[in-house]
């Protein structure tokens, strides 16, 4: 087993802690609308499904953006596209605190979707062009903590930025905070191709990987035939479960704890900061799960599809519970113990990216997963406030999730079961486009 220099310790630190900020940026940025929903939906004077226009329209925006930039993160790299991405996402949430009506803040939010695409799709790539195969579980867990620290921090933060400078400073401040962060990741890090490797560093990064694989560009006809795999379509399909979910707590939680529990917007973002705890520990344990999983022998597509399936299937019983709640400690109990459920679940769905295919076709895999899954998730925020409106209760809402999460626990199940080939006629090179395993 090669042994690992300085050069690949540092850049592997590096990545992972930039990447994790701007990953728990990026959260913040999403949570600043379900934040502050009363009070911009008093102040615009919009209902409850308008509402989930807004917050669905971040979603929407950010599904169909994963195609074209997947394919861009492949070919220009991840240094420009995460610094540019960030830059551009941090003016969008700044100009959302200057919006006076529905539209303008509709459309900060279209624009917040576009640009904060090409964060997630990258770090898989990133984690594979410094990783060696046994090492990628837990960076990515790592960084998949990014998910449930923003949240977590969001309800007191945000709120605690709204209390004292309104909801419109909120947004500006933390437009400010993400900026910073993007000249900072442009500045350190570097791209594998930018960087002169010994070949002690190439041979401990290839170690359990076709060599070569990672310098070919991916082709037209090579994306076609990912996106028609099986295992893509079923890693697509099982991912809406995920996102369906995470976005129906992530947008209308703080909304529900404060109108079911009459509580104030500080105790709601106290209470709601509990679960997300639990959430950021599912997290990081999940990357130490599946690389141990792996170590007794199970295969790296089955050491991240069994966490996902046992996850999701879990996660759904516990929402039908939080359905039901009628305390405040219930709730946080339940809620709790969905999270760490869900996010196990969520962070081994991006775990099998980086080892159900070829380095250099994992931004495209992230991509199209992320565009059908964020496409199915982004009806979430959209119903709920349907829901809400039509019902005044929760209760449809979440039932509605528990039912998506349990298919999408099945899908994982019976369609994803092998690794990721290219057909050599599709690439005119030599057949060893699959996924090591």
């Amino acid at each position: 087993m090669t042994q690992k220099t300085m050069l690949m310790k540092r850049t592997q630190r590096t990545a992972v802690i930039i990447l994790t900020i701007a990953g728990a940026i990026n959260f913040l940025d999403r949570s600043t609308l379900a934040i502050a929903n009363h009070a911009v939906r008093d102040e615009l004077g919009l209902s409850a499904t308008q509402m989930g226009v807004l917050l669905s329209a971040f979603l929407f925006a950010y599904s169909f953006s994963q195609i074209p930039m997947g394919a861009l993160i492949d070919r220009l790299g991840c240094r420009i596209m995460i610094g540019l991405g960030m830059l551009l996402w941090s003016l969008a949430q700044f100009s959302g605190g200057l919006a006076g009506s529905m539209e303008f803040m509709l459309g900060a939010r279209i624009v917040l979707g576009i640009t904060e695409t090409p964060l997630f799709p990258s770090v898989p790539k990133i984690i594979c062009d410094w990783f060696p195969l046994r090492e990628r579980g837990r960076p990515q867990g790592i960084f998949q903590t990014c998910s449930t620290i923003g949240p977590a921090i969001a309800p007191p933060f945000l709120t605690g930025l709204m209390l004292v400078f309104g909801w419109r400073g909120m947004f500006m401040i933390m437009g400010g905070a993400g900026a910073v962060t993007a000249a900072v990741w442009y500045l350190l890090y570097r791209n594998r191709n930018e960087v002169a490797l010994t070949r002690e560093e190439e041979r401990y990064l290839e170690e359990g990987e076709n060599p070569g694989t990672g310098q070919r560009a991916i082709s037209f006809a090579a994306w076609r035939s990912l996106a028609g795999s099986r295992t893509t379509i079923g890693m697509t399909l099982g991912f809406i479960g995920v996102v369906y979910m995470v976005w129906l707590y992530l947008t209308w939680l703080p909304a529900y704890v404060e109108q079911r529990f009459h509580l104030s917007i500080a105790q709601a973002g106290w209470v709601l900061s509990i679960p997300y705890v639990f959430g950021t520990i599912a997290m990081f344990s999940s990357g130490f799960i599946v690389d141990a999983l792996a170590r007794r022998g199970v295969t790296p597509i089955n050491s991240r599809k069994w966490p996902i399936c046992v996850g999701l299937t879990l996660a759904s019983v516990f929402t039908v519970f939080v359905a039901f709640a009628d305390s405040v400690v219930s709730i946080v109990v339940l809620l709790s113990i969905a999270f760490l459920f869900l996010y196990v679940a969520s962070g081994a769905c991006w775990m099998l990216v980086n080892v159900v295919a070829p380095r250099h076709i994992v931004g495209s895999l992230g991509s199209i997963m992320a565009f059908g899954a964020f496409l199915g998730g982004a009806f979430a925020p959209l119903v709920t406030g349907i829901v809400v409106d039509q019902t005044h209760s929760f209760v449809g809402a979440f039932l509605s999730a528990a039912v998506v999460s349990t298919v999408a626990a099945f899908i994982y199940l019976i369609v994803v079961r092998t690794p990721i080939a290219i057909p050599e006629r599709v690439i005119g090179g030599t057949p060893d486009l699959v996924a090591p395993h």
